[in-house]
């Protein structure tokens, strides 16, 4: 019989590839619907939500965007933040007493010497943004949730990722469309980006989803986990083989308003401990991906 599952954000970039990856036959998880449209700022809409209580809760939604972090902080603490807090209250209310995993984000780590990379979960977390503050905060919100409710709560870090779907404000989705605009005549050769020597852990979504998975089935109460490739690639890197892969000759050109404060220039986490707890690992390369991203592009661009 299948476990229930509850996903909140479900129609963000993550939500959408979860949710296709538990309508799959073989999934052991059943994806358990909200009984109504619900807002997490607002205590009220999250009454009701829950006919069939879920196994476990896979706590997705939230403000993700750095540059709108710093230009409304209070409504990003308002979401991350508090936004956790009606939806554990809401939980404890109708009875819930199953797995928590709450979706952080390896952003809570801040500036890393180069000398303490890869990033380890021993790494003290600095963080540069009030996005980062905000994952930060509900993350020690939801461990303590678990020690008082006696939940087993865990808390993922992911690092960056891409995949299909991604909206074109995030770096490598944004290369993408704008090679595809390029190559369908839409745009002059000509690629706008913001600071590309920087070197970032990129993991396909997919097998994101597969560790959010894997970390519900195997992983300690408790415990925080890096989500990450182990890999670093600079962004100039990726976009050069997007550019390659689409056969399309482009010249790189900078805009200031693509350039992003606190900027960290070299970051690789270390997936040591969710491998050896769950036995995940990457399974889609880079070049898959890219493909993959391309592809999705193409067909978008066309529909634009």
């Amino acid at each position: 019989m299948k476990k229930r599952l509850f996903v909140t954000g479900l129609s963000g970039f993550v939500g959408q590839h979860l949710q296709s990856r538990l309508a799959l036959p073989d999934s052991s998880w059943e994806l358990l619907p909200a009984a109504a449209s619900y807002d997490l700022t607002d205590v009220g809409s999250l009454t009701d939500l829950w006919p069939q209580m879920p196994d476990a809760v896979i706590h997705l939604a939230g403000q993700t965007f750095v540059p709108e972090a710093f230009r409304d902080p209070a409504r990003t603490l308002d979401i991350n933040l508090f936004g956790t807090l009606n939806l554990l209250q809401a939980l404890k209310a109708r009875g819930f007493c199953g797995t928590f995993l709450y979706v952080s984000s390896g952003d809570v780590y801040g500036q890393v010497e180069t000398s303490a990379l890869p990033i380890t979960e021993q790494q003290a977390p600095l963080p540069r943004n009030p996005y980062a503050v905000s994952k930060l905060a509900a993350e020690f919100l939801t461990l303590q949730w678990g020690l008082s409710e006696a939940w087993p709560v865990l808390v993922a870090r992911p690092f960056n990722h891409i995949g299909t779907a991604q909206k074109d404000s995030f770096v490598i989705a944004s290369a993408a469309r704008q090679i595809c605009r390029i190559k369908q005549g839409l745009q002059a050769p000509q690629l706008e980006v913001g600071d590309i020597d920087v070197t970032r852990d990129f993991l396909d979504v997919s097998d994101v989803v597969s560790a959010y998975l894997a970390l519900l089935e195997n992983a300690t109460p408790g415990q925080v986990y890096n989500i990450c490739s182990g890999r670093e690639q600079s962004i100039r890197s990726l976009i050069e083989q997007l550019a390659d892969l689409a056969e399309v000759e482009v010249q790189l050109v900078q805009d200031p308003a693509r350039m992003r404060r606190a900027e960290q220039r070299r970051v690789c986490g270390s997936h040591a401990r969710l491998a050896k707890t769950t036995g995940w690992s990457p399974a889609i390369t880079t070049q898959q991906s890219l493909r993959a991203i391309l592809s999705d592009w193409e067909t978008r661009v066309r529909q634009e």
